[in-house]
């Protein structure tokens, strides 16, 4: 499969097993984080630290102002990754994070992006389906890495009676 930057439109192909090849690397489109991003954030989980979600508090800490979540930040991979719509039937599992790394605060007004390069697979003894490790990184507009971390999943082989796996879109 090689290098594919997916820019401002939806990959319409599944990737299955068969398809991650180590070394492919793709690319989201961007997204913009904003104050009421923070603020869901911290209604859904309940987690309100002060510098997430006091202005003065945050500046007093060393920031430039309120800063999201870490875990936010680990979930927008997720988010973007989900977007490009690649794995929508082919993963049925995530086993885990590894050598997760906040490197930078994420802030209100940043644009970010997911890059995530395919690491290394491997079957499984169930039939049907692999292991699959993949390398995501939330990057900011300017090239700043914001969280990192390899994210191991179950990944499904190509169906055999495979006429269109992916589901329509309304």
């Amino acid at each position: 499969m090689g290098q594919a930057a997916v820019i401002g439109k939806i990959m319409t192909e599944q990737i299955w097993f068969e398809d991650f090849t180590p070394g492919t690397v793709l690319t989201s489109p961007s997204r913009l984080i904003t104050l009421d991003d923070i603020d869901r954030y911290a209604d859904l989980t309940g987690e309100r630290h002060p510098v997430h979600m006091n202005e003065a508090f945050a500046k007093a800490a060393g920031f430039r102002g309120r800063i999201a979540h870490g875990l936010f930040s680990l979930a927008l991979i997720e988010g973007l990754k989900a977007e490009l719509g690649c794995f929508e039937r082919s993963v049925t599992a995530s086993l885990g994070w590894d050598k997760v790394r906040f490197s930078a605060p994420l802030e209100p007004g940043d644009a970010v992006h997911l890059r995530l390069e395919f690491v290394e697979r491997r079957m499984t003894s169930k039939p049907g389906r692999g292991l699959a490790t993949e390398r995501g990184v939330l990057i900011k507009a300017d090239g700043t890495e914001v969280v990192s971390g390899d994210h191991v999943i179950f990944l499904l082989c190509r169906p055999d009676d495979m006429p269109d796996a992916r589901p329509e879109r309304v």
